[in-house]
């Protein structure tokens, strides 16, 4: 097994035992991100609209420094504070995913680091 771990000053350094992304072979698993902005590990400021496209931009980076994209995304799980952000979800998604859209789940959860609204992690195939 080829096994690597990828790192980006482009998003948020891990604040856990977990790293940004671990790639296996062709495979690259995106740890979830939170709508932190990278320079200085604040939550982005502004509206839900904001938290979604900075967590999408993170997961950007990520997938950047792994030598892929969001066009890469095979499966995204999506973590909502406030299941009523949902349709926000699908519209901000696509300004950044064309079809085919990846496989997605979308689970409403009680909190999430950081007070955040939305976290999401991803899974790339390059």
């Amino acid at each position: 097994m080829n096994r690597e771990i990828i790192k980006t000053d482009k998003a948020p350094q891990a604040i856990g035992t977990y790293s940004q992304a671990v790639k296996v072979n062709t495979t690259v698993y995106l740890s979830g991100q939170i709508p932190l902005v990278p320079e200085s590990m604040e939550m982005v400021a502004g509206d839900m609209r904001a938290q979604i496209m900075r967590v999408l931009d993170n997961l950007q980076a990520v997938a950047e420094a792994a030598g892929g994209s969001l066009a890469d995304v095979a499966k995204l799980n999506v973590f909502l504070t406030d299941l009523g952000n949902f349709p926000l979800v699908n519209e901000v998604m696509a300004e950044y995913f064309e079809e085919p859209y990846p496989a997605r789940a979308a689970i409403g959860v009680a909190a999430l680091p950081k007070d955040a609204g939305v976290e999401m992690d991803a899974v790339l195939v390059l």
